[in-house]
């Protein structure tokens, strides 16, 4: 068959690139065209365009690049015309997706949703736009399938593919590690401050404030690979490093995270790696956000699938350098570290298996 995917971020790059393995694996002449990044280029196929070239942050970042956000759906559309795949899968990236979905339904091509835009959090009027225009929706966190429900829509919880990603890592030894990167022999303290330039800039800030207090480690940012090596030069000293397409390694040598809110903040806590969340967008898009946002007490997938706090997350103004310290502090030794390593296997329970890709690619044949 002919798959055509679109991922518009770095983790849509990572499980789409798990799902085409998973298909190949059942469909060995499967012909792939996508719009996504250098994982699901490794597993072949034609790449359209690269999500860094997608990724637009923020109410006013969207706004000041409305020219190219609707440049794109318009290659899209008409690049899918063209090639006419058997079926569309969308991962996430909902702004755009959807409006691809009307148009490929409308041209005939079966349309797969895999990993649900975050409908319950804001604008839960899109799942009419669902019901219309997509065959199959698949979910990969427990509580949206009644979400789904509730509005009559049948939805699958294939389960999360980032327990795929994780449980086929190699082993790793923290020496090696630290020899690999030029590392001393400090425990690591990883920080991973997003993957778009702007958001970069303003949380490794605030994430190194916080070194006077912690002499006794060291820091290492992980750098995005949406990124050029160079941008973040300015940060690297003596006691702040860092290593580039190499997070989960990071984060598994690490003794603790600052992690800004999204995929990362599940992806440490499924690593075992106990974190603090933070975030901080700008006033206006937060204010936006605020009022859009409905019923959800949490930002971060760890608390919202546990639905009660067990990482701590710092937003807006509570996100500053007396709060960062006091709870990484709390994160590194004693009670609260204890009690987030317990929690964290309640949430690979709650998570069920691996084998989400798989269950999805079974999925997607049938349809």
């Amino acid at each position: 068959m002919k798959y055509y995917i679109i991922a518009g971020e770095a983790s849509g790059d990572l499980h789409g690139s798990n799902l085409m393995k998973s298909l190949k694996k059942k469909d060995p002449n499967a012909e792939f065209r996508f719009w996504g990044g250098d994982l699901m280029k490794e597993q072949g196929g034609t790449l359209v365009k690269h999500y860094r070239d997608l990724a637009f942050m923020g109410f006013l970042e969207v706004a000041m690049n409305l020219r190219t956000i609707l440049n794109n759906i318009k290659i899209c559309k008409e690049d899918i015309k063209a090639h006419r795949p058997d079926v569309l899968i969308l991962v996430d990236y909902p702004g755009f997706n959807l409006r691809i979905a009307k148009f490929a339904k409308e041209l005939g091509i079966k349309v797969i949703y895999y990993i649900s835009p975050q409908l319950w959090a804001w604008k839960e009027g899109r799942v009419e736009i669902i019901k219309k225009y997509v065959d199959e929706m698949m979910v990969i966190l427990p509580f949206e399938e009644d979400f789904y429900k509730k509005h009559g829509v049948h939805s699958h919880f294939v389960g999360h593919p980032l327990l795929d990603a994780i449980s086929s890592l190699k082993e790793i030894r923290t020496d090696d590690f630290k020899k690999e990167h030029g590392l001393n022999e400090k425990e690591i303290i990883a920080l991973l401050p997003g993957s778009r330039k702007q958001e970069v800039e303003k949380m490794l800030e605030i994430m190194l404030s916080v070194r006077p207090h912690f002499k006794n480690y060291q820091f290492v940012i992980a750098g995005a690979p949406s990124l050029p090596k160079e941008f973040y030069q300015k940060y690297v000293d003596d006691n702040v490093h860092f290593v580039s397409n190499k997070t989960y390694d990071l984060l598994r040598c690490s003794k603790a995270a600052l992690v800004t809110s999204g995929t990362a903040t599940l992806e440490t806590a499924l690593l075992n790696v106990p974190e603090v969340v933070c975030y901080r967008g700008s006033k206006i898009s937060y204010a936006i956000a605020k009022r859009l946002v409905k019923n959800i007490k949490y930002i971060s997938l760890v608390n919202l699938i546990m639905d009660r706090e067990v990482v701590k997350e710092l937003i807006q103004n509570d996100l500053n350098t007396k709060s960062l310290v006091e709870e990484l502090n709390k994160v590194l030794e004693g009670e609260k570290r204890t009690q987030l390593l317990k929690d964290y296997e309640l949430l690979r329970e709650k998570l069920g298996g691996s084998g989400a890709s798989d269950h999805a690619a079974d999925v997607i044949l049938k349809v």
